[in-house]
């Protein structure tokens, strides 16, 4: 009995592990993925906001997104002049942990297959390497506590 409660707690707990965020609304500003909330510190340098509640409703520049729109998804327009945070790409993530540069990439639960893909390290509040179907895959949370 002991043995099945424990094959149960450990199942139960990689399970929610690797379940996407239900709260996180992703942002796109120059083909760069951020948070809603990482935004929101630019608040007077946004120019415009574009909000796409489903996924269906993505213009043809964001249907590659499509797979962060669970909770929507949110298109920036920066003033001009303005300033905006740095990207970098999930490839670099992954070579600075000297991991496969193609190696996908997990944030708040959704997996980024496409590694040329660019963040905002704004957005980042912790990186972990953590086991991915026998691999070492890079889990990025983005969610402050």
């Amino acid at each position: 009995m002991k043995k099945l409660l424990s094959l149960l707690f450990i199942t139960t707990s990689l399970l929610i592990w690797g379940q996407k965020s239900n709260t996180i609304q992703f942002a796109v500003y120059n083909d760069a993925i951020g948070t809603a909330s990482m935004f929101n510190l630019y608040k007077s340098s946004i120019e415009k906001l574009n909000v796409f509640k489903t996924k269906a409703s993505l213009p043809s520049r964001l249907k590659k997104f499509d797979y962060l729109a669970d909770n929507g998804l949110i298109e920036i327009t920066f003033k001009k002049n303005e300033g905006y945070p740095d990207s970098l790409s999930l490839e670099m993530i992954n070579e600075q942990s000297n991991l496969p540069k193609d190696r996908p990439v997990f944030i708040e639960g959704y997996q980024f297959n496409d590694t040329t893909t660019r963040i905002y390290s704004e957005m980042i509040t912790n990186i972990e390497l953590k086991d991915c179907s026998g691999l070492q895959c890079i889990h990025i949370s983005t969610i402050r506590n």
